[in-house]
């Protein structure tokens, strides 16, 4: 009897405010959309960071014949010096944090920029005026300086360069993107809080002479809020649902079909990584409702 008391209370306040229940729900669905697509661009940018991270490598060009580096005075690197590099990347102490070694000769180096030179601008280059190197990739990537310091000073190496640097524009791109996107939905969030607020608000003080009858004759503060405080948690669930929704059809649509078919070299996020962050959505529309009620009901459902 008192489950049905307050589940037709619910209904009817959702139905006395229609419009300012179905301000709620969009409000709630557009500051919960910014904040799953935050968390999803975070969770991108970490399946591009341990994707890409792990393929790129470190290279560690020889001295040339002629170079502007101190170091490398004496000229090209010689035999002796190749091996001694080769000997402290694979048997030195930084040997258990690299994977692989792979050196890369000067006519190697020129075959494969010929290859990529379709427009025949290095034409006059020839495998003289390449750099041999060391291709080394790493078991963590991140302990490139530990590597790099390893090698740096050693006679015959010119120069030590982590293509990581490549992506790191790209990286920071994203990760400004998923500030904005959360700075949106905290804005949002506030929005909704205050909304849900002023919606409950309303209820209450449509219905004081309601509430005033129910405590008058004996009813508990807890089941004259229930009614208001579910209003707002029915409001609000329904916009985290249709954010979850929104997300997954976006992520379904236009990452799996269409960027995933476009761009196949990727590992994009997929549908389950929006169900992951769904209940997440879910809880943070309750605690906004709750937050919301809290705020409110203890003033207007007073005697």
């Amino acid at each position: 009897m008192r489950l049905r008391f307050i589940l037709g209370e619910v209904f009817n306040g959702l139905r006395r405010n229609g419009t300012m229940a179905l301000s709620v729900v969009l409000v709630t669905f557009v500051s919960l959309t910014f904040v799953g697509a935050a968390a999803l661009t975070q969770m991108q940018v970490d399946k591009l960071k341990d994707d890409w991270y792990g393929k790129v490598e470190v290279s560690v060009f020889l001295c040339p014949e002629q170079s502007r580096h101190v170091q490398c005075a004496a000229g090209r690197a010689t035999t002796a010096q190749e091996e001694s590099i080769r000997s402290v990347l694979k048997e030195g102490s930084v040997a258990p944090l690299v994977q692989e070694v792979t050196y890369e000769s000067r006519e190697e180096a020129f075959a494969k920029l010929r290859e990529r030179d379709t427009d025949n601008r290095f034409a006059l280059l020839t495998a003289d005026g390449m750099q041999a190197s060391f291709r080394v990739k790493l078991a963590d990537p991140e302990q490139f300086e530990v590597v790099a310091d390893a090698v740096q000073g050693l006679p015959g190496v010119d120069e030590v360069q982590d293509q990581r640097e490549i992506f790191k524009g790209l990286f920071s791109l994203l990760n400004a993107a998923t500030f904005i996107a959360a700075g949106l939905a905290a804005v949002m969030l506030l929005a909704a809080v205050l909304l849900i607020t002023t919606t409950i608000r309303l209820s209450a003080l449509s219905r004081r002479r309601e509430t005033n009858i129910m405590r008058m004759v004996g009813a508990s503060r807890g089941l004259i809020q229930m009614p208001f405080m579910l209003e707002g948690a029915v409001a609000a669930t329904l916009g985290a649902l249709m954010a979850a929704t929104g997300l997954w059809l976006s992520v379904r649509y236009l990452v799996e079909d269409w960027l995933r078919g476009s761009v196949t070299f990727v590992d994009y996020i997929s549908g389950a990584d929006v169900l992951t962050v769904a209940p997440w959505l879910l809880a943070i529309a309750v605690g906004l409702a709750a937050l919301a009620s809290l705020a409110t009901l203890g003033r207007y459902t007073r005697a």
